[in-house]
């Protein structure tokens, strides 16, 4: 008796149901994020919470891949209801993923944080959003050009947006297979911001550019803070309705914010919400990192990729910067355009730092924010245009 229930007892052990080396690499991998997100503060919000996820996922069981994650029942058509009849606890979570809400809750949280002042009081900022989603479309090019197809191609593109949810939003529609190492991807390089565009910056600009100060931003009304989300979300989703998700999601809760009537929802989007959806995401999406899918050369060449979109978007800043400094007569820094992507606020306080080396009296923060919000609306388009191209 004693010795079958020892018996028993090792059938159901991980270590009786390791059946692949590459499950001691997963979990050696997620203790790895785990020290970066803890020790390293590399975007421990949701760093910490993927990197267990992969751990919970890539642990051996007894069960198979129902115990916790089941990757079949989300190849081809998902059913949910499927879903919720066969599924494990984290693909309870994951509904929440591939529906596309978790994103878009975040979006709603980021809206009621964000001050769009310094963008509505310096219009030009947009253009250098815009400017800065530059590697987004040259990743395009690239990932294509490798042997990804086009759905693929877009979502490892959108890395270059700088912004974790709206990658993850749309990889979930147009490649879910790869959702894992390009949420990785993404979350690494923004957390990576300090080190990967400063000496992009400086190459890019002489120390005279670096040194100009800018003139004081003008006051913005309260009735254009509250004007600004209803126009943009009626002029963006009138040309790209797919985007309505993101875009709608950020503009209320930042329309929450701004009336200055509803402070406790604005409250709940920007702590309750938030940390709440935070830790569905990002366990949800560490769970899909299983690791006969994320151990390949396709993840490699993802992680490359995404640093390549990454460091173009920076350069597409950066050039629109000068060519605005020397339109303006000197009067515009272009190391603001650095802060076109969408790491809110981490890249607007790179360009000042940078800034401030070349000049300690320089103040160019405020003026970073006009562009570096923009940026998420702009990558927020871009993943919509990715959307409307190559979705189904």
């Amino acid at each position: 008796m004693i010795s079958d229930a020892f018996s028993g007892l090792w059938r159901q052990s991980g270590f009786a149901n390791l059946i692949d080396i590459r499950q001691v690499i997963m979990i050696i991998l997620a203790c790895v994020l785990l020290y970066l997100g803890i020790r390293r503060k590399f975007e421990p919000l949701l760093l910490i919470g993927i990197a267990f996820g992969m751990l919970l996922t890539n642990m051996p069981s007894p069960f198979g891949e129902t115990s916790i994650f089941t990757p079949s029942l989300w190849t081809g058509e998902v059913d949910f209801g499927e879903v919720l009849h066969k599924g494990g606890f984290l693909d309870i979570l994951y509904i929440g993923v591939k529906a596309g809400v978790y994103p878009s809750l975040i979006f709603m949280g980021v809206g009621a944080m964000t001050d769009f002042g310094p963008l509505i009081a310096n219009p030009k900022s947009l253009l250098l959003g815009a400017a800065a989603q530059l590697g987004i479309y040259c990743a395009l090019i690239l990932s294509i050009s490798l042997g990804f197809t086009g759905p693929e191609g877009g979502s490892i593109a959108i890395i270059g947006g700088a912004d974790g949810p709206t990658a993850i939003w749309l990889t979930s529609r147009l490649a879910p297979h790869l959702l894992g190492a390009i949420a990785i991807a993404a979350y690494s390089y923004m957390a990576l911001v300090p080190l990967i565009q400063p000496p992009i910056m400086k190459a890019l600009t002489t120390k005279k550019e670096r040194e100009v100060k800018m003139e004081q931003l003008r006051p913005v009304s309260k009735t254009e803070k509250i004007l600004f989300p209803i126009v943009v979300t009626i002029a963006t989703l009138l040309v790209l309705p797919s985007v309505a998700p993101l875009i709608g999601s950020l503009m209320l809760g930042n329309l929450f914010r701004e009336c200055g009537l509803v402070d406790r929802l604005s409250d709940t989007a920007q702590n309750s919400l938030m940390n709440t959806v935070t830790i569905f995401l990002s366990v949800s999406v560490g769970a899909t990192t299983v690791y006969y899918n994320f151990l390949s050369w396709e993840t490699i060449k993802i992680i490359v990729l995404g640093l390549v979109a990454f460091a173009f978007s920076t350069v597409g800043g950066v050039l629109l910067g000068k060519l605005m400094y020397k339109l303006s007569g000197g009067k515009i820094n272009p190391l603001i355009g650095s802060a076109g992507v969408s790491a809110v606020p981490m890249a607007a306080r790179v360009s000042q730092r940078v800034g401030q080396k070349a000049n300690p009296s320089n103040f160019l923060l405020m003026h970073a924010m006009g562009p570096n919000v923009a940026g998420v609306i702009g990558s927020a388009v871009a993943a919509g245009f990715l959307l409307a191209v190559f979705g189904k």
